[in-house]
């Protein structure tokens, strides 16, 4: 471990420059002879600022994680939000050695997938029957062929800029460009990549989040031909944007009013923001929602659950749902250990704590300096975006007001003073059960030194 923090260290920061990083340059190289492009995700597609190629990860203890060169860093990237319970987790790791001396997959039926169901059943309120399977994008398909399979119909409204996985059924309006995006009161679908066909994307409507009057515009032209309705409760991959007040009441009432399925995609914000999700937090109940993430605690594994009167036709093999590892015993171990964790009152309270502290000194440092900048998320999970005015964001298309090298400096600052967040503006951080009082006292004076620098 070459760089360990300290007060003298955080306050007077040593940009990490690339004789810091030989190791992770090294494996880059490797790595492009390999793997396309060098990498696994196309979200790993990024660079570390003024370093033309990814930092690698080679340890993570709690809340801090180790580069392939040494260099320690209080971690709010946390797997995109999946290492919940923070890094090499001793729950987690009991729980999976444990099921690791049996076996690592059968791929049959096992005991421990059917304790955690029931235990997803007790937490979170639309769960009346659950299915597994392995990311996010996988269960995101199984959840609009359910809907489609209860309703007959096949049209899909989503919300423009929600992320909701890389498969062809909802990789639409991701990411469009200003050109691209069309009118506001009838956005244009538009295929997230190359490779996706036209076919696809006419079956999915796209609106405008916090938009209700719009909502009802566009529901009326497509009266009747709608299956299901999908949303971010809270939109992770859009700075954290949140539901304005009555925003997700108006979703249930018109999914109500019109018969249409309502699909919250809680793969973020699920045993995150409350130990139910955000249907418990807002106290409005979806027919079908989308977990992954924290679930697993790191380890890969999603659930769909829902009403049981549309779970059962997945449960009567009318709606085809399958997957070797769905339901492998190692994940589902890891499940149960992380969210029976999250189930007590003292775990999201804690996530919650760190999360908000940390918000109140990005607020106050931009407060000091004068630097426009929206601060918004909800407890353990948020963004601090700097725009022209600090207004909130409150759809995708007020990311396009984003000062984009305000924000790549502030993010320089904060790398360079060993604080690894995402480095994207549209991205959240996270807080994990593992952050402690000095991780976050290290984090609120590095945001004030970043403020600073970028005034």
């Amino acid at each position: 471990m070459k760089d360990s923090f300290s007060q003298s260290a955080v306050n007077c920061p040593r940009p990490i420059l690339a004789e810091d990083t030989n190791q992770s340059r090294e494996l880059f190289q490797r790595a492009k002879c390999a793997l396309a492009g060098g990498i696994s995700s196309s979200a790993r597609a990024t660079t570390a600022g003024r370093i033309s190629y990814p930092l690698y990860f080679t340890s993570g203890r709690g809340a801090r994680v180790w580069d392939a060169d040494g260099t320690e860093f209080i971690d709010y990237l946390l797997g995109y939000g999946s290492a919940i319970l923070g890094h090499s987790s001793p729950i987690i790791k009991n729980a999976v050695t444990t099921h690791l001396d049996c076996g690592t997959m059968f791929g049959t039926c096992n005991p421990v997938e059917v304790e955690l169901a029931e235990q997803i059943c007790r937490m979170v309120p639309c769960a009346e029957l659950v299915r597994f399977s392995n990311s996010g994008s996988e269960v995101v398909c199984a959840a609009v062929r359910a809907a489609r399979g209860y309703m007959g119909r096949s049209l899909v409204l989503k919300f423009e800029g929600h992320y909701h996985g890389w498969i062809d059924v909802l990789a639409v309006s991701n990411r469009p460009g200003v050109e691209e995006c069309g009118p506001l009161e009838h956005p244009n679908s538009c295929p997230h990549s190359r490779g996706i066909p036209k076919g696809l994307t006419d079956d999915v409507i796209v609106c405008p989040f916090n938009h209700p009057k719009i909502l009802t515009d566009i529901l009326d032209r497509h009266d009747g031909k709608v299956a299901c309705i999908i949303a971010e409760p809270i939109v992770a991959n859009n700075a954290c944007i949140q539901p304005l007040p009555g925003f997700l009441e108006h979703l249930r009432t018109e999914c109500d009013r019109r018969d249409i399925v309502l699909v919250f995609d809680e793969i973020v914000t699920g045993f995150r923001v409350a130990p139910g999700g955000a249907q418990e937090l807002f106290s409005v109940i979806p027919d079908l929602a989308v977990f992954s993430k924290g679930l697993g605690g790191g380890f890969p594994i999603s659930a769909l659950a829902g009403r049981r009167k549309i779970m059962d036709l997945v449960a009567a093999n009318a709606v085809k749902h399958g997957g070797t590892y769905n339901g492998n015993p190692l994940c589902a171990a890891a499940a149960l250990a992380t969210i029976r964790h999250i189930a007590e009152p003292q775990t999201i309270a804690k996530i919650r704590q760190s999360g908000e502290a940390i918000t109140s000194a990005a607020r106050k440092a931009s407060e000091e300096f004068r630097i426009p900048c929206a601060v918004q998320g909800e407890g353990g999970m948020f963004q601090i975006v700097f725009n022209e005015d600090g207004r909130p964001m409150t759809h995708y298309r007020d990311l396009f007001r984003v000062n984009a090298p305000r924000q790549a400096a502030f993010w320089q600052s904060l790398l360079d003073q060993r604080i690894l967040c995402n480095s994207s503006s549209s991205a959240c951080w996270f807080t994990s059960a593992a952050h402690t009082e000095e991780d976050v006292e290290i984090t609120s004076r590095a945001i004030h030194h970043a403020m600073k620098s970028i005034a």
